[in-house]
């Protein structure tokens, strides 16, 4: 049985995430404010900083939230049948990071590659995607559809050092006409996961 306390505080956590939720709805990553979380949630930025270390804390719990849905299915499909169809699959996932440079920014800075900011969710999302695109790969590998010089760890590293490299500049270049992040990819990918002829 759950105490009061706990149960107030687990409301009160949960009520903080409601209400930024919505608020990103409307106005964004880049549009969440503390201020405005605390005063809809009715309680002090004490509180809020109570459950969540500052502000990217919180947005933190919310992008993960994403990137884990993202990663499900993901996880739910077959492997891909071709290169294409690999990136294909991967377009969700790039197309939710490419929204906001927010996601981008706080997905490298808590994954720990970047310094000591570090959040379990978004560091096992890193691993987690991994995971799956090895198991893919490998399966690829042995239908001859990739390369099968390297393991699939490593060509499933490559493939997410990649992922990141594009959406790097996807938020350093004006895209008005260009086509989506997991378009800028498939070249990339192309090169680096092509069976040699």
């Amino acid at each position: 049985m759950t105490r009061a306390p706990q149960q107030r505080r687990l409301k009160t956590r949960l009520r903080l995430l409601e209400v930024a939720r919505e608020i990103v709805a409307t106005h964004g990553y880049d549009g969440l404010r503390v201020e405005e979380v605390v005063d809809r949630a009715g309680t002090a930025k004490g509180t809020l900083f109570a459950h969540f270390k500052d502000k990217d804390g919180l947005l933190a719990v919310i992008i993960g939230e994403h990137v884990v849905a993202h990663l499900d299915q993901l996880e739910s499909r077959p492997c891909p049948q071709s290169i294409a169809e690999f990136c294909t699959r991967l377009a969700p996932l790039m197309t939710y990071v490419a929204e906001d440079r927010v996601i981008f920014d706080l997905l490298l800075r808590y994954s720990g590659s970047t310094g000591e900011l570090v959040d379990e969710t978004i560091t096992q999302f890193f691993m987690r995607q991994v995971d799956i695109l090895s198991v893919w790969l490998d399966q690829m590998q042995r239908a001859g559809q990739v390369r099968g010089d390297q393991p699939p760890l490593m060509l499933a590293e490559g493939v997410q050092a990649f992922e990141s490299h594009v959406l790097g500049l996807w938020f350093c270049m004006d895209h008005a006409d260009e086509e989506t992040p997991a378009a800028a990819l498939a070249p990339f990918l192309q090169a680096w996961l092509k069976a040699p002829t």
